[in-house]
């Protein structure tokens, strides 16, 4: 039997889209896929925002770790895919793991910088969410 493809969901402080990105990945592809979620400067925790918008969907991400990547890499752990999903700067910092086939950029909003009332914000942040779910499914049906 085929080892699992292994994916890494960076962002830039793992607090919310890449920690979406991992959830997605494990809950519909977890029979084919493994991923785990990193930021290049790691925040204090996951976003309140991204865990309201996931309990929505049936999923708790309010207990996840807060990963780096630089401590991965130096780990020496391997990847066949690192998909990014924060903008192209940030995306460009990300070291090249052994063994990675491909590098992917998906640059979704930021829900760290959105401001305005509490129902506002979960609003935009629901949008961002569907957008990184559509997205690894294409991901899925594509691998």
């Amino acid at each position: 039997m085929r080892d699992k493809i292994r994916v890494l969901f960076i962002c830039g402080q793992n607090s919310a889209r890449s920690q979406i990105g991992e959830a997605f990945l494990n809950m519909l592809g977890g029979d084919r896929f493994e991923a785990e979620s990193a930021g290049l400067e790691p925040g204090s925790g996951v976003n309140p925002l991204a865990v309201e918008i996931m309990k929505e969907v049936g999923l708790d991400i309010s207990g996840n770790a807060v990963n780096s990547i630089m401590e991965f890499f130096e780990e020496g752990r391997t990847y066949d895919f690192v998909i990014a999903v924060c903008d192209e700067a940030k995306a460009v910092r990300c070291p090249i793991f052994p063994g990675q086939h491909e590098k992917i950029n998906w640059p979704f909003e930021d829900m760290g910088v959105f401001r305005g009332e509490w129902d506002e914000t979960v609003a935009r942040s629901r949008i961002v969410r569907d957008r990184i779910k559509a997205a690894v499914e294409e991901f899925i049906d594509k691998h």
